[in-house]
């Protein structure tokens, strides 16, 4: 037997307890066909990268397992024909995961303005008027004077 994970996105039409029970429905096929389903993760619902057939938004579950080839191509099978299963993604895998996977982390605040602090950064300009006023007394001294 071979470890995989396995993440599937539900309709974003369906309540957390509908997800929930299509991914006991999935786990019981597997069992049915002798794999062992270790851990279960409702990640919640989320926006797609993409749309998908005009859906924005769905609902993330990982399963862990511990099966053989025909009990995940039985679980896909049932994925691909299900309607409320969007996409799904299946991957064989060297161990199982003990702590929360990266879709139940929190997710990061995003970079823009008001981030970085650029006041150490940049030297302190003097005010506009002092730029001109300087300017213009370097330009007088560059002038050749008329004193012929």
């Amino acid at each position: 037997m071979s470890l995989y994970e396995s993440i599937f996105v539900a309709r974003q039409e369906l309540s957390s307890a509908q997800v929930e029970t299509l991914g006991e429905k999935l786990s019981s096929i597997l069992t049915e066909k002798g794999a062992e389903v270790g851990n279960i993760e409702y990640a919640g619902l989320k926006q797609l990268a993409y749309p998908i057939k005009k859906i924005h938004k769905g609902h993330y579950v990982l399963m862990n397992v511990t099966a053989d080839g025909a009990a995940i191509e039985e679980m896909e099978r049932n994925m691909r024909i299900s309607e409320d299963v969007i996409r799904f993604l299946t991957v064989a895998v060297d161990e199982h995961h003990t702590q929360p996977s990266a879709l139940m982390q929190q997710p990061r605040p995003p970079r823009g303005f008001g981030q970085r602090d650029f006041s150490d950064e940049r030297p302190s300009r003097p005010p506009y008027r002092e730029n001109r006023e300087r300017d213009s007394d370097s330009r007088a001294q560059d002038k050749p004077s008329d004193n012929s």
